[in-house]
This record gives C-alpha cells, sequence and structure tokens, in this order.
C-alpha cells in the first residue's frame, strides 16, 4: 500500500491509469478504503489519476492539531513534490472542491485546468450546508435531512411513499457499509475536518485564479445548491459552467457529467 511520510505527516494515497496527470480531492469524510472509490471511476481510464487520504481520514496520519484549508492544499503540495509532479490537472468534489480552490491560489504554478464539482466558494458565494449540525439532529430528522441535502427530489413525500429506497439509501451512506472497519474511522479527523469546513472562503480570492475552470452540479443538489455553484463560476475569470440531471451524488446519476469532465481536461493543448 503506498504511504509517504512528508515533512508535516504521513499520507496514504493511490495512483492508477495513464496519461495526463490529475490531482483528485475527495470529499467530506473521504477514505479511499470506501468502495467504490473515485479510483473505481472512469478517471484512471483516461489520466494517471493520483488521490490520497486527506490528513485525519482514512489510512493518512491525524495529527491532533487544528486543521485549515491551507494546511490540506500545502499536504497535496507536498505530496507532488515528493512523487516529482511539477503540474497537474486538479479536480475537487464536494468538501474536495472548497481544498482545490484553495489549492489552485496557493499553488497555481502546479496547475493546468481545473474541475469544481458541487462544492461552494464560501463567504458572498453561499457556503455549502454546515454538515457539522447534522449530528445534533434526531435520528429520524438527520434521515430525513441526509436524503433532503443529496437530492431535493427525495423529500418527506418521497421517502413517505418509498421507505425502502430510502433505508437502503442511508445504509449505503453508512461508513460500515463502505468497506472500513468502524472502529478505524477518525471522529478526531472528521470533527476537525468540519471545522476547517465552516471557514472556507475563497470569495475575495477567486479572482487570482487564471486557470481554465469547469464548474459543474447537480440541479437538485441540496448540499452544495446551485446558485452557489453559479455564482462560483461568475467569480472565477476563465470559468464555464454545467448543470446536470442530478443532486449532490450527480456524478453517479448522470453519464454525461463524467463525459463533459474528461472531455474538458482532454482539451488541455498546453
Amino acid at each position: 500500500m503506498p504511504f509517504i511520510q512528508l515533512s508535516r505527516l504521513r499520507l496514504y494515497y493511490e495512483l492508477q491509469g495513464t496519461g495526463r496527470k490529475l490531482l483528485v480531492f475527495n470529499g467530506s469524510g473521504g477514505d479511499l478504503r470506501h468502495k467504490p472509490s473515485l479510483m473505481d471511476g472512469p478517471l484512471p481510464q483516461h489520466f494517471e489519476t493520483l488521490c490520497h487520504d486527506q490528513r485525519g481520514l482514512g489510512q493518512s496520519d491525524q495529527p491532533d492539531t487544528p486543521y485549515s484549508m491551507r494546511d490540506y492544499a500545502d499536504d497535496a503540495a507536498s505530496l507532488l513534490e515528493a512523487l516529482q509532479w511539477s503540474e497537474c490537472h486538479v479536480m475537487g468534489i464536494s468538501f474536495g472542491g472548497m481544498v482545490a480552490q484553495e489549492f489552485v491560489i496557493r499553488h497555481p504554478e502546479r496547475v493546468k485546468r481545473v474541475v469544481l464539482a458541487c462544492t461552494s466558494s464560501g463567504g458572498e458565494g453561499g457556503a455549502s450546508y454546515p454538515l457539522h449540525t447534522l449530528p445534533d439532529l434526531p435520528p429520524e430528522e438527520r434521515g430525513k435531512k441526509t436524503l433532503e441535502l443529496i437530492d431535493t427530489r427525495l423529500d418527506s413525500q418521497w421517502i413517505q411513499q418509498n421507505p425502502e429506497p430510502a433505508k437502503a439509501i442511508l445504509h449505503r451512506l453508512s461508513p460500515t457499509e463502505k468497506g472500513a472497519n468502524p472502529q478505524d474511522a477518525s471522529q478526531q479527523g472528521m470533527a476537525r475536518q468540519m471545522e476547517a469546513r465552516k471557514g472556507h472562503d475563497t470569495w475575495d480570492r477567486l479572482s487570482q485564479i487564471e486557470k481554465k475552470v469547469l464548474c459543474c452540479g447537480g440541479v437538485h443538489d441540496g448540499l452544495a445548491p446551485p446558485e452557489n455553484m453559479r455564482r462560483l463560476a461568475e467569480q472565477i475569470p476563465d470559468a464555464s459552467l454545467e448543470f446536470f440531471e442530478g443532486g449532490h451524488i450527480f456524478l453517479n446519476q448522470d453519464p454525461r457529467a463524467w463525459e463533459s469532465i474528461i472531455r474538458f481536461l482532454e482539451e488541455d493543448s498546453q
């Protein structure tokens, strides 16, 4: 299993495929032991794809200190340096999209093209739903809210009419159903991630991004609402915006999404 010792911590990473280099940032709670992972999707079929468990999660180190978006971005830059990647495409999904924004702003020399999926800028551009508040809700209410965040069509009426599918979706979202031992799950690392997420705000710095950027999301996303994606794209000088049929997991709902992302990244002629 590929671990790498950086100056500040040890990261677990996976590298698959051939072609243009692509760094992918995973979403909240991302753990590459959860199957299927991003590495099981179409990206390694088109790119040399690099993904890592971010600090505090999965098999990477879990330092007992406050985390910041800057930390996540700089961890990735150190990983690229250790692997001798001078530059690459970058894709960030959900929380990973927030880290990707910070990474591109802080390390532009390492970036070619960027994909920001189902994410938010924070600040005046709007924040994604405060996930740190979900555990405070009663279990039944938490389940309902989770489904609506994933896809706004999965409201109370849909749940009432489709109780078994609703249970099945929530069951699949449970970490214990994704291949990870629940005893390995780092509550501390997840809490640190939620703290960093609360402070995310790149709004006033997005105009510094001079790369071609594709912003994409689902029209029924309750976690990173479409309006957030619109404002994000408007604030980045050379950004395009595409919406697809689906919610926060639109990448699994609309096959056109991966096709568009891959086409955008393969158009690079640098």
